[in-house]
């Protein structure tokens, strides 16, 4: 399943998580790269879209969990595309993370599940830090947003007033919420970097693990969080 949250921005829905295309006059750019059965996804709303003759020519990670980062190998080395990803959570795209008090969990978890999804390590053509402008789209700079991971970034557009705020929270319509203790590295910074998100000029805010909301809705659910928080 896919929206087109704009027209030149469309949402790869997935049960687990979300993940977006980005399209402009040079092809396309994926905002991370989906989970189990992302790659099938992404084939299906490209056809919808009739984006599929389109190249992807990157590929922009926002964070190092398994659940965003699973496709992207794969994908880069099909499309020829590059990558671009935090520095700080280097050791993720390596298969080698290191997590520490409740996120141990989370390590458990992907330690099992990367042979069995058979997921491909990789190194960024690009490593971004705060601040980090990407020429693509409307442009994009990079926001350091820590908490969920070391390196966990949201990505911030000016000429639209959007931000891609990837993991700092859920939004789904009755349940909006920081993630779990289990996945966050630095717990204690999350309502730190949701402050610095609403520091921006916003019309809207689109997470990757939310319902079918508008970014409009999104930004108000995140205001109301932060608010209780």
């Amino acid at each position: 399943m896919s929206i087109l949250l704009y027209d030149d921005l469309l949402q790869v829905r997935a049960p687990a998580v979300n993940f977006y295309v980005l399209r402009d006059s040079s092809g396309l750019t994926l905002l991370d790269a989906g989970f189990i059965g992302g790659r099938s996804l992404l084939k299906r709303a490209l056809k919808k879209q009739e984006w599929e003759c389109e190249p992807i020519r990157g590929i922009i990670v926002t964070h190092g969990h398994l659940d965003h980062i699973l496709n992207v190998a794969k994908v880069a080395r099909e499309a020829g595309a590059w990558i671009a990803a935090p520095r700080l959570d280097a050791d993720h795209y390596s298969g080698h993370p290191l997590y520490q008090g409740w996120s141990r969990c989370t390590g458990i978890l992907e330690r099992v599940g990367r042979p069995l999804l058979r997921f491909q390590s990789f190194v960024p053509d690009r490593w971004l830090g705060d601040g980090d402008e990407l020429d693509l789209w409307h442009g994009l700079k990079a926001v350091h947003l820590p908490g969920h991971t070391h390196g966990h970034m949201g990505f911030y557009c000016e000429q639209l007033e959007i931000m891609f705020t990837a993991d700092l929270f859920a939004s789904y319509r009755g349940m909006v919420h920081y993630p779990p203790a289990i996945f966050n590295s630095i717990p204690e910074l999350i309502p730190e970097s949701a402050a610095r998100v609403l520091s921006y000029e916003l019309t809207g805010i689109i997470p990757n693990h939310c319902d079918r909301a508008s970014p409009e809705e999104h930004l108000k659910r995140l205001q109301k969080l932060s608010e209780s928080t």
